[in-house]
């Protein structure tokens, strides 16, 4: 697909409403423009007008990004980690947006899920084979092995 070469000031225009309309990484936005056909000097000046204007930012950006996984798909705290490492964002705020996640909420979601997974399970005869499943499917959630393994030792 060929880029777009709208010019700068219209390619302005809309990478404003795109980053307006929900938060965008930095990766993300530079795509974009990249997209509309733009040099690398005229891309880095919009980057900086874009965080300058309030536009964009990346704290802000892994926080949202990190409260919508945790709250819509019950991503843990690993998988949220590695997405947010995808998108180029900076250890610190990757930390940050982990931080910014409700301990008390991210333990009542792990319970939810093993529940429910328990119940899908139910026909499963083999305790042990059970278990197995049940941890890799939180593992595959994104959960850390060490509270996959102390809620398993609970629920005997």
């Amino acid at each position: 697909m060929q880029p777009l070469n709208i010019g700068t000031e219209k390619a302005f225009q809309k990478i404003k409403f795109f980053c307006a309309y929900q938060e965008r990484s930095h990766g993300e936005t530079r795509d974009k423009l990249y997209g509309f056909g733009l040099y690398k000097h005229e891309v880095e000046e919009m980057i900086a007008l874009l965080i300058d204007e309030n536009y964009l930012n990346e704290e802000r950006f892994a926080i949202a990004f990190a409260g919508g996984k945790f709250r819509i798909k019950s991503w843990g705290k690993i998988k949220i980690k590695y997405e947010l490492k995808g998108k180029g964002v900076s250890e610190y705020n990757v930390k940050r947006a982990l931080a910014s996640l409700d301990q008390d909420e991210y333990e009542k979601t792990i319970l939810k899920l093993c529940e429910e997974k328990s119940f899908s399970l139910r026909s499963e005869k083999n305790t042990f084979t059970k278990k197995k499943k049940l941890y890799q499917y939180l593992l595959q959630k994104g959960f850390e092995s060490s509270l996959i393994n102390e809620l398993l030792k609970k629920k005997k």
